[in-house]
Parts: C-alpha cells; structure tokens; sequence
C-alpha cells in the first residue's frame, strides 16, 4: 500500500477524529489552535490523504472487533474442554447477603459447544438412503419432432 503524506498533526486528528467524530474537537486535541480548528476542521476531514487514513483506521477497528472463524473454534474448543470459567451470583433467598463466584461453566454449555464443533466439523449429517422406481415424464412430449 502506499505511504500517506501526513505530518504528525494529521495522524493525531485523525486518530482522534476515529474515537471521538467531532472534528473541531479532534483538531484541537491534535495541537491546532482553537482558532484555526473551529475554521479548518472540515477542511481536514475532506483533505484526501486525511480521509483515506480515517477509512484504514477504521477498517483497522472494525476487523478487531469481529471474531475470526478460527477464535470461535478455539472458544468452542475450550468451552468443551471446560476451560471457561463464569461469574455466577450466589446468595439472596433468605441469605443476608449475595456474592460473585467463578466456576467453570455448566455441563449444559459444553454440551452445546460440543454441538456445534460437530455440526461444524459434519459429524451429525443424517445420510439417508432412497430406493426404488421414480417415473420420468416429458412435458410436451406430443410437440417435439421425430
């Protein structure tokens, strides 16, 4: 990919610009004067270089935050493992006080997890046998020439 010509300033906007979406803010934050950023803001968002470093930040962001294929596998996997440990809320019910325990996750969830390993892994698919005689008729047969 090529180099964006961006000086340091441009790089911080637009960092900020990505958390916060307001552009007066971001410059200001960036090290533009009050003056210049409440003036020039949207002329920095619609520089070209300063956008197209937006979008790549963005893009950045959001494939961190979509799980891959292979981390819900691995997920799955330990959660079959009994690897995964949950926070559970004990107490209450005549008890004078509630409390947060950690205890590896039920017997139920690894079970599903299980499940869908093996659907993933087409350990279930039903195979399913058909026999006989099916008659074959060709619509419009009365049409068709010799």
């Amino acid at each position: 990919m090529v180099a964006l010509k961006l000086n340091a300033r441009q790089k911080s906007f637009c960092e900020f610009y990505v958390a916060s979406g307001n552009a007066t803010e971001s410059a200001i934050k960036a090290g533009y004067k009050e003056k210049y950023a409440g003036v020039n803001a949207d002329k920095l968002l619609k520089n070209t270089n300063v956008s197209k470093y937006i979008k790549k930040i963005m893009e950045e962001h959001a494939n961190n935050r979509i799980a891959k294929a292979e981390e819900i596998l691995e997920f799955l996997t330990a959660t079959l493992r009994g690897e995964v440990t949950e926070e559970v809320v004990v107490g209450g019910f005549g008890k004078s006080a509630t409390e947060k325990i950690i205890k590896n996750v039920d017997l139920r969830d690894r079970l599903k997890a299980a499940e869908l390993l093996g659907k993933r892994y087409r350990l279930f698919t039903d195979k399913v046998e058909v026999e006989g005689v099916v008659p074959v008729m060709i619509v419009g047969e009365s049409e068709l020439e010799e």
